[in-house]
């Protein structure tokens, strides 16, 4: 496909198109490799938009003026290359440039969000999901508060995004349509892949119940699949849900009203065994976050952060204290950097924020390790923008069918289950003076890089962190010649070789 631009806005509308029809000819999946960050552009630093890309694996963190900005609520989606496509913060959707998508203005109409024109405050208010076999469509779910008295929502809408529209910057076709009429729990909007690898379950809760609404999300649009009443009661709450990586287990977590896991059933969208705890402290919270195996949960309340293990015999038990606030102020306002929602990012590691508009995240480096191996690190990123809260609620895009499940049907690939046993890597620039990158599909696990010289002698191993696509290599001083690069996941790897020559 050949592109034609002209100078300005025009050119890089254009530009963007190309990028998009590439971007879903080769993929067909949304990534969740840019966070987005940031707010009030229009006032001096430390104000201003900040992005945290994770696309070569690990963390960059730059600064950006943009219209829109971030509060709480936050979702967006974005190409192959790590460009963003569309944004929210429950206010209004957002175009690759920042600036308000044509129609794209008045979402959650009403008096709260009247109240917060630069974003909301509620988590996972928002969802961004790409509309299975449509490579120019998206959906936004999303709910504002409804009820001031109770705090809860009582519609779930449903926004539509066509990026054909605007040459390629998108546009709002359909807007707050309500999909359900009922009083909701606040937020807790999150959705996993259907086992056929194509569609989708999205959820919500019933207040005052212990009933999940289930939704599909297919080619033939988002309906109601059906609800189920399983768990606790929940009153009006806060707090988030999640997914482990693979789909097969919930986590529902506000500690004034306690915490249950749960399996899921990708094939059905139906949950089964619930396991739950309590809590008498009295303390508020919080964040929710599976370790990149799934085995591990990370729960946040005010002032701390807890560990359980998803696969003991006794939830509750399982419990391990692994961090508790350290008294760390922000430098001004001072505003502490205590504990709140938590995300699992590309990188393999959790971030989590710190309940105030502060320049610093937490990390737990090493989710996958019991206890406090798990090495959890408290303001460990300083940003250069202040932050509110607005990690951004992203479902796992790059998980793919259940091989072997009766719903495994379709024969198509999207992601994890169904790549080749034997992926296809590729370096470039080749030839190259010694800086390359290498390009190489999601694979949902931790793969382990190593380049040699033909003769087999070790120049560089490195661990390329979950869902990574692309890894940058600087070999330094070495000898003109072919290089052979391997990347191993487990049972699967992949090869390609290298030609340095001098500069």
């Amino acid at each position: 496909m050949k592109c034609r631009t002209k100078p300005g806005r025009a050119a890089r509308a254009a530009l963007l198109f190309c990028m998009h029809a590439s971007w879903f000819s080769s993929l067909g999946q949304g990534l969740n490799n840019l966070w987005l960050g940031g707010f009030e552009s229009y006032a001096p630093p430390p104000f201003g938009g900040v992005d945290l890309q994770f696309l070569t694996g690990t963390l960059s963190i730059s600064t950006v003026s943009r219209e829109i900005g971030f509060k709480r609520t936050s979702a967006n989606i974005s190409e192959a290359n790590g460009n963003v496509m569309l944004s929210t913060n429950g206010v209004f959707i957002a175009n690759s440039m920042g600036d308000t998508m044509a129609n794209g203005n008045g979402l959650n109409p009403g008096t709260y969000v009247n109240q917060y024109p630069g974003g909301i405050y509620i988590s996972q208010g928002a969802l961004v999901l790409p509309k299975p076999a449509d490579s120019s469509q998206f959906y936004v779910l999303h709910m504002t508060i409804d009820n001031s008295v109770d705090i809860n929502a009582e519609h779930l809408l449903l926004t539509t995004v066509d990026m054909s529209l605007d040459g390629g910057l998108g546009g709002v076709v359909g807007k707050n349509i309500s999909i359900l009429d009922d009083e909701i729990n606040l937020g807790h909007l999150t959705a996993i892949r259907h086992a056929n690898g194509r569609d989708w379950w999205a959820l919500c809760h019933k207040l005052n119940t212990t009933t999940f609404y289930r939704y599909l999300v297919s080619p033939s649009g988002i309906s109601l699949d059906g609800m189920q009443s399983i768990g606790m009661l929940r009153p009006p709450d806060s707090g988030q849900v999640c997914f482990s990586p693979d789909g097969s287990k919930f986590a529902y977590y506000w500690r004034d009203h306690g915490l249950e896991v749960f399996q899921f059933d990708r094939c059905t969208g139906l949950f089964s065994a619930p396991a739950a705890v309590t809590y008498t402290d009295g303390e508020l919270g919080g964040g929710a976050a599976f370790s990149p195996n799934g085995r591990f949960l990370y729960i946040t309340d005010v002032f701390n952060v807890y560990q359980y293990d998803t696969e003991a015999p006794d939830l509750a038990a399982s419990m391990v204290h692994i961090a508790q606030w350290d008294s760390t102020y922000s430098p001004f306002p001072p505003l502490a950097t205590l504990f709140d929602i938590a995300q699992l990012a590309p990188d393999g590691k959790i971030y989590i924020g710190t309940g105030n508009s502060t320049d610093k995240l937490h990390v737990i480096h090493s989710p996958d390790s019991a206890g406090l191996a798990c090495n959890i690190e408290q303001h460990g990123i300083a940003l250069p923008r202040y932050f509110a809260n607005s990690l951004p609620n992203h479902p796992n895009y790059h998980l793919g069918p259940i091989d072997g499940s009766v719903c495994d049907s379709l024969g198509i690939n999207t992601g994890v289950q169904e790549i080749s046993m034997s992926p296809r890597i590729s370096a470039y620039p080749n030839p190259s003076a010694g800086a390359f990158t290498l390009n190489y599909p999601s694979i949902g696990q931790t793969g382990l890089l190593e380049v040699r010289d033909l003769s087999g002698r070790m120049l560089l191993q490195e661990r390329l962190a979950p869902w990574s696509q692309v890894h940058a290599i600087e070999l330094g001083q070495v000898s003109e010649g072919l290089y052979n690069c391997r990347i191993s996941w487990g049972v699967r790897s992949a090869s390609t070789r290298i030609m340095i020559v001098g500069p």
